[in-house]
């Protein structure tokens, strides 16, 4: 069975000119000619075809092709053997890429304009976009977003880095704290609260008390923040809380 030149380039998703080059540069010579001396493929034909146009989405010169497509040597099942070590290698290539594609989003949704680089040195294996898409939805409409991303965007890799910095310096001395016995309600956890609450605002948007005391109820409630404060020491979620409150009453009672 053969087919056409147009039926051809339709199966393989080429256009005729393409087969035609092909066919003068002796890359595809087709296997017949009708008797009206037009180009007839039959099925070995498409095989190299396919294997054409396999080797030429991997980026290979036409000449490199016919090179390999053409060496008396060569045994099928190495250039199947072939084949596949290359798509391996590109799919793995193209994994990291998407990986990366995915960094670029999930920062972009935080503001964040660093490169997959710069946001692994400056946060590890944190990830600051882990709830940037929950936090649109519950926050996106309102002026605390919006002003979080504005100040977001403006920031560079240093500022994110003294950022990070003053959260890790925080998180220590209040796990400490925790770890001693102080009482929420005491000077020094409450005064660990206003610090918190004056670092949102430095950095994020403006936090009043009221809005402080809605963050520390989430801090418990929700079970993914409850994990991030008690991964720093365990109890901790509950006690920043408690914190905050106190802290709060303190300045608005």
């Amino acid at each position: 069975m053969s087919y056409s030149v147009g039926q051809v380039a339709g199966f393989a998703g080429v256009t005729v000119r393409t087969l035609h080059h092909y066919d003068d540069i002796g890359l595809l010579v087709p296997g017949g000619r009708s008797h009206a001396g037009h180009r007839r493929y039959d099925e070995a034909d498409l095989d190299r075809l396919q294997q054409i146009l396999f080797y030429r989405e991997l980026g290979f010169p036409l000449e490199e092709v016919a090179a390999l497509l053409d060496d008396p040597a060569a045994d099928p099942r190495a250039h199947l053997r072939r084949q596949h070590e290359l798509l391996t290698a590109r799919i793995e290539r193209l994994q990291k890429m998407a990986a990366a594609v995915e960094h670029a989003m999930e920062a972009r949704k935080m503001g964040i304009n660093l490169t997959p680089e710069e946001r692994f040195e400056v946060f590890g294996d944190k990830d600051p976009g882990r709830y940037a898409e929950e936090a649109e939805q519950r926050w996106g409409g309102t002026e605390a977003y919006a002003e979080s991303q504005r100040r977001a965007a403006r920031y560079t890799k240093e500022d994110w880095k003294r950022l990070q910095a003053e959260v890790d310096d925080w998180s220590e001395r209040y796990a400490a704290l925790v770890a001693a016995g102080e009482r929420p309600a005491g000077e020094a956890a409450m005064d660990l609260a206003e610090e918190h609450r004056r670092h949102i605002t430095a950095w994020y948007y403006d936090c009043p008390h009221e809005m402080h005391v809605c963050l520390g109820e989430m801090y418990v409630s929700d079970e993914r923040f409850k994990a991030f404060y008690d991964a720093m020491r365990p109890g901790l979620a509950e006690h920043l809380r408690e914190a905050i409150l106190a802290n709060a009453a303190r300045h608005t009672g």
